[in-house]
């Protein structure tokens, strides 16, 4: 009779053959992972680690910063990227918006490392439309060209000749202006709040002030804006108006913000001023209005900016400007919050009734050393997470390169311009020596190679024209 099979081994035993089994899976999963796990990974992920400890580190910084500085407003941290801007309950939120019927919230969702990249990258761009931008732009001249001229009739310059004279006016071949070309600027909005305070000599005390759309500069305000008129960025319904908005200074420069047409470009034929177009289109970004492009506009050419005249104080109940009577408007508190976050990330300085009642103080906000380290950070993280290589340099963001002489093209113009504008020195800024330019613009020009960096479209990060400048000989 055959003998039968042992029965299968139970209790201690069954645990201790299991466990063997399991020490024998994790010991092959350890080999396995250090055959797989390449040092390149292996440094990222440390990188990364890094990466994130700097930001974690500059996010408790900006915390800090709301909370001393935003006049009630909190920020919590999400990660080392997210951010939450909220205002305190009963804060009073008197805009509707009727297309999606809602006030406005009282918090606000932000990415520091974004937008920290997206306004640091500001400091080395150019905004002023040029020449040498649509020349080197793929299909400048047919496409883009043709959404800075109203009233063309066609959607693309099929005409190019017809499209340079109704740019030519107000479209110089190179920058006219250059980054760090300022130390101080002034970036004054509209806001009533300018009544409540005498600024003006404060305001005019700086390099250079930049002003928006039909803003009065006159004896009757002066103690409260200033009398001084550098640059003034304008929509393109108050361009139709330049004339006397820019009445008593032949020296203003007039940034229009959108498009021109035969008729602002029969106004600017007969000004001594300036006059060119912003390069860049809508933002869709937290504050809205031309007061978010004038801080664009002065961070291409300044070191610090001070802000006054917009509306970023509490107990907000109306829309007013300091020289007409209140009307509905703006949306406050979104750009209140995100005004403070440029503060709290060292792009602008707030002046505000309120805050005129406190010492002068900026040492809540991070300092330019702590700035850099985090962009730095923020730019590598966002590197890693696509797969690009985290080489850091003024250029890791240019899509389109090209290369123009630096002596190539003629200043904005047309032959049929007045005996005025010609007479004048519209063009001053265009042909204004190199050895003239602040030492500090001299020198980032040099660490640059003389390379004008543009923005494509909107506010993506890596989507500049670069634009070289050789002679042709070289």
């Amino acid at each position: 009779m055959a003998r039968a099979p042992p029965p299968p081994p139970r209790g201690p035993t069954v645990v201790l053959l299991l466990g063997l089994a399991l020490a024998f899976c994790l010991a092959v999963l350890s080999i396995q992972s250090s055959f797989f796990t390449s040092p390149r990974l292996a440094s990222r992920l440390d990188l990364d680690s890094d990466e994130v400890r700097a930001l974690s580190g500059f996010q408790s910084r900006v915390q800090q910063c709301v909370a001393r500085r935003g006049l009630g407003l909190t920020a919590d941290i999400i990660d080392h990227c997210k951010i939450v801007l909220k205002f305190p309950k009963g804060t009073n939120s008197t805009w509707y918006n009727t297309q999606f019927k809602y006030f406005e919230p009282l918090e606000y969702n932000y990415d520091i490392c974004e937008t920290i990249l997206l306004w640091e990258q500001y400091r080395n761009m150019t905004t002023v439309l040029t020449r040498e931008y649509l020349d080197v732009r793929p299909d400048g001249w047919l496409d883009y060209a043709a959404k800075r001229i109203a009233q063309l009739g066609a959607d693309k310059c099929y005409n190019r000749t017809l499209c340079e004279e109704l740019l030519s006016v107000l479209l110089p071949a190179k920058p006219p202006f250059h980054p760090r070309q300022f130390a101080t600027c002034a970036v004054v909005g509209n806001s009533g709040d300018l009544l409540k305070t005498e600024f003006g000599q404060e305001i005019d005390a700086h390099d250079a002030v930049f002003r928006d759309n039909e803003a009065p500069v006159n004896k009757k305000y002066a103690k409260y804006v200033g009398l001084k008129r550098n640059f003034r960025l304008v929509v393109r319904g108050a361009a139709r108006n330049m004339a006397p908005i820019l009445k008593g200074s032949s020296d203003e420069v007039l940034i229009i913000k959108s498009l021109t047409h035969k008729e602002i470009n029969a106004v600017i034929k007969e000004l001594p001023n300036p006059v060119y177009l912003f390069q860049g289109i809508v933002l869709r970004r937290g504050a809205k209005g031309t007061g978010m492009k004038s801080i664009e506009l002065a961070l291409s050419m300044c070191d610090i900016i001070d802000m006054y005249g917009f509306t970023v104080d509490p107990n907000y109940t109306e829309w007013t400007r300091y020289f007409s009577p209140p009307r509905k408007g703006h949306n406050p508190l979104q750009g209140r919050a995100y005004y403070q976050l440029l503060e709290c990330l060292g792009v602008i300085r707030i002046h505000s009734p309120m805050r005129a009642k406190r010492v002068e103080d900026w040492s809540d906000i991070p300092s330019r050393e702590e700035i850099r380290t985090a962009h730095a950070a923020a730019f590598r993280l966002k590197r890693h997470e696509t797969g690009q290589s985290d080489q850091m340099g003024p250029f890791s963001n240019c899509k389109v390169w090209g290369t123009v002489d630096p002596d190539y093209g003629p200043v904005s113009g047309t032959p049929d311009m007045s005996e005025t504008r010609k007479n004048s020195n519209y063009k001053k800024w265009e042909v204004l020596p190199f050895d003239s330019l602040r030492k500090e613009a001299q020198e980032h020009h040099v660490q640059m190679g003389g390379v004008s960096l543009y923005k494509m479209d909107g506010n993506k990060l890596d989507d500049l024209v670069c634009v070289r400048h050789k002679h042709s000989s070289s």
